[in-house]
């Protein structure tokens, strides 16, 4: 019953119901991706990922300082259940919000040099201070 409950537990979160949609659909993401789409810290994407992880709905890779997060491949029969269920019902529903989010992340993300942000330079401190906290907005005035 814990595993149960461990694996109902992902599911219990819009942000990570989110992010399950978003690997849904794009196959892998990077942390980075789903702090840039979804308005989170990178701990709080990381947090909520690893809680994924955890529950064995995830697979994750090192690649540099980035790690990217997938729909593990090796699901048991109820993950593949629960994970074939969740995809239907995303289908069912109108996530264009979330993917307009993320297409303007992409575009973001194109421009810059690294996985993360665009360099601090041509970041306004509040949307540095809302990414990456309060040090990075200071740092990007010096």
């Amino acid at each position: 019953m814990r595993d149960l409950a461990l694996l109902l537990g992902a599911l219990a979160d819009p942000t990570r119901l989110e992010m399950l949609a978003l690997l849904l659909r794009h196959d892998e993401l990077c942390v980075c991706d789903f702090v840039g789409t979804l308005g989170i810290s990178q701990s709080k994407a990381s947090r909520h990922l690893r809680y994924m992880w955890n529950a064995r709905l995830l697979d994750d890779r090192r690649s540099g300082l980035w790690v990217y997060y997938r729909i593990a491949k090796e699901l048991d029969a109820e993950r593949a259940i629960l994970v074939k269920a969740m995809g239907k019902v995303f289908d069912g529903r109108d996530i264009g919000e979330l993917e307009d989010r993320h297409a303007a992340w992409l575009k973001r993300k194109a421009k810059s040099m690294a996985c993360s942000v665009p360099s601090p330079k041509t970041k306004p401190a509040q949307e540095l201070r809302k990414l990456h906290g309060p040090r990075a907005a200071a740092e990007a005035r010096r």
